[in-house]
């Protein structure tokens, strides 16, 4: 006889509320994904030198157009709340102090992957895409390329293409703007 185990959904709320009264703390690498808390990898040294030169390109690119976040939470909906590597999120002068980030907010989600990719693909990307994130960008580092996600529709994007060196993008927010791959590759 099997026995049918029940999981036990969190909102955004109690996920608060439990870093609040110290069940988790800030060195818990967590995130909340669509209920569920999500243990996050370390960090590796390739990864984090991929997000500070991003955080460095889009800093010199757009400053004073967005606000640059990096790995911070943004708000989904009640049963979400991931830290992306990297957020463009519309400018504010509160720099977003009372509140988290909201789907309306942001013009770019980043996400850098190397032993991340299959759950980057599968379980975020399309959460984003549920929640009308306009565009989303996947680093593969293994691979060398960059996934570019656009125009959302359910739980998958409709138009998805991928860009190796040599290749130009532009940033759907900002399409007067070129970026070469291979000064996101390094």
């Amino acid at each position: 006889m099997s026995v049918e185990l029940e999981r036990r959904q969190f909102t955004v709320k109690e996920y608060h509320q439990m870093a609040e009264s110290g069940i988790l703390t800030e060195n818990d690498r967590v995130e909340l994904i669509a209920g569920e808390i999500i243990k996050v990898a370390p960090i590796g040294i390739p990864h984090a030198g991929f997000v500070r030169r991003l955080n460095m390109i889009f800093n010199n690119l757009l400053r004073g157009k967005v606000i640059v976040d990096i790995q911070n939470p943004i708000n989904l909906n009640d049963d979400s709340e991931p830290e992306p590597d990297l957020a463009l999120l519309q400018w504010r002068d509160d720099c977003y102090v009372g509140t988290l980030p909201e789907p309306e907010d942001i013009l770019l989600l980043i996400e850098v992957a190397d032993s991340s990719i299959k759950y980057d693909r599968e379980t975020k990307i399309p959460l984003y895409a549920k929640n009308g994130i306009s565009e989303v960008w996947l680093i593969d580092i293994n691979q060398q390329l960059v996934e570019v996600y656009r125009q959302p529709q359910g739980n998958s994007y409709q138009n998805v293409q991928q860009f190796f060196r040599g290749d130009i993008l532009t940033i759907e927010a900002f399409n007067d703007i070129n970026l070469a791959v291979d000064k996101i590759l390094g």
